[in-house]
């Protein structure tokens, strides 16, 4: 019964401002790592962001260093990422990851969109 579900993605013009939420369930959220990655049309998923389970820890990929934020409420077992002055190449589905020993889940991804 374990289940992420990705939710926030959208239409959004370049320089705009996305906040995505993965409300996850089924197993004990505050072992895992969670990360946020991403898959462009063509191109391999990459990492996003990561963050550990405690949250005191954080980790980017450089092309989104200054831009996104993650985060994650234990309580609510939920982890987000605040995406600022997006543009078009962020264009991309965005997945949710749990990470634990030889533990690994995923979400089915939310789209998001930059465009004029």
């Amino acid at each position: 019964q374990v289940q992420l579900v990705e939710s926030g993605g959208g239409l959004v013009q370049p320089g705009g401002s996305l906040r995505l939420s993965c409300a996850a369930s089924g197993f004990t959220f505050s072992n895992y790592a969670m990360s946020w990655y991403r898959q462009a049309p063509g191109k391999e998923r990459e990492l996003v962001a990561a963050i550990s389970g405690s949250g005191g820890s954080t980790n980017y990929a450089n092309s989104m260093k200054g831009r996104f934020t993650i985060s994650r409420d234990n309580a609510k077992t939920t982890v987000y990422l605040q995406m600022n002055s997006l543009k078009p190449e962020d264009t991309a589905v965005y997945y949710c990851n749990a990470h634990w020993l030889q533990y690994n889940f995923w979400g089915q991804g939310t789209q998001v969109t930059v465009s004029s």
